[in-house]
Parts: structure tokens; sequence; C-alpha cells
């Protein structure tokens, strides 16, 4: 059970990670929310896989499970679904004031259709005072 639960964060992980990277705003927040949902499965692992046994110990149990890393989860999903909200939001202002969701505004509105991350930054129609990027320091 637990090397499946390894590999599920593992892989959702790396999915997270290869949306964020992506040049859309909406894979940008889906990669974040995937990446908080692993990091939320992982906090939950941390305090043990236990089934059956109750989260406060008493006289008549055996064993009990860590009520902490569960306290954590449900704390940190509730801040994620705030954020998430805030950056929908930021987000779709973004969108509506520019018309394309582009991460950094290389393209322009009739060119909607095409999809960016398909465009090399050679052959992407550039808006004005937009420019290739030179290294690390611009």
């Amino acid at each position: 059970m637990e090397i499946l639960l390894a590999l599920l964060i593992g892989l959702q992980t790396a999915c997270g990670l290869y949306l964020v990277m992506r040049r859309r705003t909406f894979s940008v927040i889906i990669g974040t929310a995937l990446l908080t949902y692993a990091v939320n499965l992982f906090l939950f692992a941390s305090g043990r896989i236990a089934i059956d046994l109750p989260p406060i110990y008493s006289k008549y149990a055996e064993a009990y499970t860590d009520p902490l890393p569960q306290a954590l989860v449900l704390t940190a999903i509730v801040i994620s679904f705030g954020m998430t909200a805030v950056v929908v939001l930021i987000a779709l202002g973004a969108f509506l004031e520019t018309d394309t969701d582009h991460v950094d505004l290389r393209r322009s509105p009739q060119d909607i259709d095409l999809d960016p991350d398909e465009i090399p930054w050679e052959q992407d129609q550039k808006e004005p005072g937009l420019e290739k990027p030179r290294g690390d320091f611009g």
C-alpha cells in the first residue's frame, strides 16, 4: 500500500510540474492544484497508514493514529482552495483585459486558435516590446 501511495504522489507531482511549465494560465492553475494535492497526500501519508485505528489514545485502544497530519491536511485543503480561487480570478481578469490566456502575452488575439506550445520562439508573432529571452538576466 505504501509503494502504491508513493508512486501516486510521484506521478501527481510529475504531472503537476509538467502543467506548471506550460505557457497557458489554465494549465498553470491546474498544475499548481495537482502539486498541492500531492503535498496533501504526502502530509497525510507521513502520519503512517493505519486502518481502523482511533485518532485519540484511550485505555481500551491497543494503538492509535496520529491526528496531527489529518489536521494539517484539512488546513492545507482549505488554504489551497482559497488560493486557487484567488489565482483563478486573477487569471480571469488578465484574460478579460488582454483577450489571451498566454502566460507571457506573446500572442495576438486573432491567432488564438493556434496552440502556443507548438510555436517556436523564432516563428511566433510577437507583440510590440516583447522579445526572445536572452538568458537568465534578460
